[in-house]
């Protein structure tokens, strides 16, 4: 029998086992088998190191690959040679960090702990559940969604209908524009008359009903949006106006080179702007091509399971938890404390099924109904790495009206960046408290706080992300701050007081 020479090269950085690996496949007869694999073991073997890899040779294989040809038939077998080297050789070859240090923690795949941290978070959330239910039983009321006393908010329903008056208005004030019926200052003017009236009337219906807090709540949201929505189509359309003026005049128009600006006053792109889930108003959108009514079917059901998950959080842990603690600022601090962690985490589900069932299900909805086709909503805020970052990503329709009416319009009168982004952040604490304080019938001015305290967030994540750019200290500080201590501290603060001043909870 010849004997050649087989050779395996192994790569530079495979991890080789020190033990001789042989794997037989066998063609024929046992016998034949065993006695290639008896003469492989007694095989000599040699080890050359080098950078490229490392070199075995395994000589004694029988020749064509072991195959004997003394039989009737093809018999042999076939060796292939994982790993062989000799004992001398090296097993750390270079540098490497340990997959949990800070040089290398974030370019591992972290799958593993992610499903441990899957089955950890089921097994808790399974033994609260039991531990809710053996404490208060089911506390699931059969009218939680609707009952009698729902009735006596029509004055906030018909409020809310009544509304639709203002985006009108406004319309009727830019055709009169259009066709330089009123001067520009005229127009100006009842663009503040017909947005301030539109942001007063509700508060008032409120302040004087005894309604629910959740209605308000409600119709205080519809008019914020309301508001934006009007502002916009009045800011656009003076910018518009101005745009055309200066084509008139011949003036140069080089900072609108990128704009295709034609101004045209139509009522149905108002209606069209006034549905679509948009705060900033243009005469066209991008749109799609069609209306996929099965996927609306299936965004539907989706929305009406997540809402009831949020009205079971709801009723079942979070009104439990405020009605049994005490007001966080008085009292004893670690009690206070531990009602504030342990509101935290339905409070967590509950905002988190909230910007679910808003932002992605709902808004999308409407998005496919109305074929609107720029659909960010949102980004991925959960990765910010600054609190600066969650707000720019959290709420698009909201950023992109604050960056368009608020923030640049800032810069182009001289004020600086900073502080321009106190103003946007101003204007953003001041509807926070409208939307709470105004159903509450109290304005202690807790949210106005709360937002405003983002500022002092802002410059200190900013900073740790500086300093420390390859980590995510400024997402943990924001999900401390934000979601486990700031939302379920407001919730308390709000309950209390208002318990204080009515006596009861709606």
């Amino acid at each position: 029998m010849a004997v050649v020479d087989s050779t395996y090269v192994a790569p530079a950085d495979a991890d080789l086992d020190p033990a001789l690996s042989l794997t037989r496949r066998r063609r024929g007869g046992a016998d034949d088998g065993a006695a290639a694999a008896s003469s492989a073991t007694d095989s000599s073997l040699c080890h050359g190191g080098g950078s490229g890899g490392e070199k075995v040779e395994l000589a004694g294989v029988g020749a064509e690959d072991g195959e004997d040809k003394s039989g009737d038939g093809r018999r042999g077998t076939e060796l292939v040679v994982k790993y062989a080297y000799r004992a001398s050789a090296p097993s750390h070859r270079r540098v490497k960090e340990s997959p949990l240090s800070s040089a290398s923690i974030f370019k591992q795949s972290h799958a593993g702990l992610f499903n441990l941290c899957i089955v950890v978070l089921v097994a808790v959330n399974g033994r609260l559940i039991i531990e809710n239910l053996m404490k208060y039983g089911w506390l699931i009321r059969s009218g939680f969604w609707f009952s009698s006393r729902s009735l006596r908010d029509w004055p906030l329903l018909m409020c809310c209908l009544s509304l639709l008056i203002f985006p009108l208005a406004a319309f009727a004030v830019e055709k009169l524009a259009q066709y330089k019926y009123i001067a520009e200052p005229v127009t100006v003017l009842l663009h503040i008359v017909i947005t301030t009236v539109a942001l007063l009337y509700p508060i008032l219906v409120i302040l004087r009903c005894d309604s629910a807090v959740l209605s308000g709540v409600a119709l205080m949201l519809f008019t914020c949006i309301v508001w934006l929505k009007l502002l916009s189509y009045a800011h656009t359309n003076c910018d518009l106006r101005a745009l055309e003026r200066k084509v008139e005049k011949g003036d140069d128009t080089s900072d609108a080179s990128n704009l295709e600006f034609s101004y045209e006053v139509n009522l149905g792109d108002l209606i069209y702007f006034m549905l679509a889930p948009t705060l900033c108003y243009q005469t066209s959108y991008p749109r799609t091509a069609c209306v996929r009514k099965a996927w609306v079917a299936r965004q539907l059901v989706k929305l009406i399971i997540f809402t009831g998950f949020m009205g079971f959080m709801v009723e079942q842990y979070i009104n439990p938890l405020v009605q049994n603690s005490q007001h966080p600022l008085k009292g004893n601090l670690l009690y206070g404390l531990e009602r504030v962690l342990k509101l935290s985490l339905p409070n967590l589900y509950v905002w988190l099924c909230m910007f679910y069932c808003f932002f992605h299900l709902w808004l999308n909805i409407i998005a496919e109904l109305l074929r609107f086709g720029d659909r960010e909503f949102y980004k991925d805020w959960w990765n910010a790495k600054t609190v600066e970052e969650y707000w720019r990503m959290w709420n698009m329709p909201v950023h992109k009206w604050l960056v368009r009416h608020v923030y640049f319009p800032c810069l182009r009168n001289g004020i600086r960046k900073d502080v321009a982004l106190l103003i946007v952040f101003l204007i953003s604490a001041v509807f926070h408290e409208l939307c709470i304080a105004v159903p509450c019938h109290m304005f202690k001015l807790w949210a106005f706080m709360g937002i405003m305290f983002q500022v002092p967030l802002v410059v200190l994540t900013n900073y740790l992300q500086k300093k420390f750019s390859n980590t995510m200290v400024g997402n943990m500080v924001f999900w401390l701050f934000f979601c486990i201590l700031g939302q379920p501290m407001c919730i308390l603060l709000y309950y209390h007081d208002l318990l204080n001043r009515r006596g009861t909870f709606d």
